[in-house]
């Protein structure tokens, strides 16, 4: 039995419940359960802290988890990235006093106060910088103004919550995250299954299938617009002079490709969530 650990609470929490569910796979009901086995498809879900996901992972304790890339490399858990998956993404920078830091070196003999010590002294390590970081579990932005720290090393969306706090973003980007599988070791027996799943499900939030009518000259035409993935499916109607078209396009472009189709000569078009896909 697959034994997969799965974010309890959190930001990614609820898409990778969400995820595995489209995925097929039984999820629990209750936010207070912690085990969920799902004999029919062979596995077995842990609800843990996402900092914790890569240490059991790491240990060989389960075979496989969904956590972020940051938690992944500040755990220094030898678990293995298997996947990127399409959620959870974030960016890590520095940021300090407006017009006190200008580069990386600014930090030399400085505090960093940060939530992911270990990715952050590593960073630093790397471009040969002596700093001093200082961890703490939440609320970095106000370290600076506390007197706890020179500088803060923390996710970045737009910056306005640093800007409150009288900071500015400065110096090379620390990491970009995302939410990853990972696994304790290669070769593990059952994983593949899992990956196609999720492949799918992200596949089926990507990309919509287009279908429409055209005349049949125009299929070549048709084609540079929406090619799909390896060519659109073509078939005859009544009308010889008319053939329907079957194509997968990228989700955000599908209000685009319909207009272009129309103006083309392509009627009837309809457009059809996808909901599972093996590509």
């Amino acid at each position: 039995m697959l034994r997969i650990a799965v974010p309890n609470k959190g930001t990614l929490s609820e898409t990778a419940v969400e995820m595995l569910r489209e995925a097929g796979y039984a999820t629990r009901r209750d936010q207070k359960e912690l085990i969920v086995s799902d004999l029919r498809n062979d596995v077995e879900f842990f609800y843990l802290r996402p900092r914790d996901i890569a240490t059991y992972v790491g240990s060989g304790a389960l075979d496989v988890g969904i956590t972020g890339r940051d938690l992944l490399l500040d755990s220094h858990s030898p678990a293995i990235e298997v996947d990127a998956l399409d959620f959870g993404a974030s960016t890590f920078r520095f940021a300090g006093p407006i017009g006190e830091f200008e580069t990386l070196q600014d930090l030399e003999g400085r505090r960093v106060a940060t939530s992911y010590d270990a990715l952050v002294r590593d960073f630093l390590e790397a471009n040969g910088v002596n700093a001093t970081v200082v961890r703490l579990d939440g609320a970095v932005e106000s370290a600076v103004r506390l007197g706890v720290a020179d500088a803060v090393a923390d996710v970045v969306e737009t910056g306005s919550t640093l800007k409150k706090q009288g900071l500015e973003i400065f110096g090379p980007v620390i990491l970009q995250s995302t939410a990853v599988m990972i696994a304790a070791r290669e070769g593990i027996e059952g994983i593949e299954t899992l990956r196609r799943r999720i492949q799918g499900v992200m596949v089926a939030r990507q990309f919509v299938l287009i279908d429409y009518d055209l005349p049949a000259d125009l299929v070549d035409e048709a084609s540079k617009i929406a090619g799909g993935l390896e060519s659109p499916t073509v078939s005859p109607l009544r009308d010889s002079g008319w053939v329907a078209v079957r194509v997968m396009v990228p989700r955000g472009d599908m209000n685009q490709v319909m207009d272009d189709l129309y103006a083309l000569g392509a009627r009837a078009i309809l457009v059809t969530a996808i909901h599972a896909a093996r590509i």
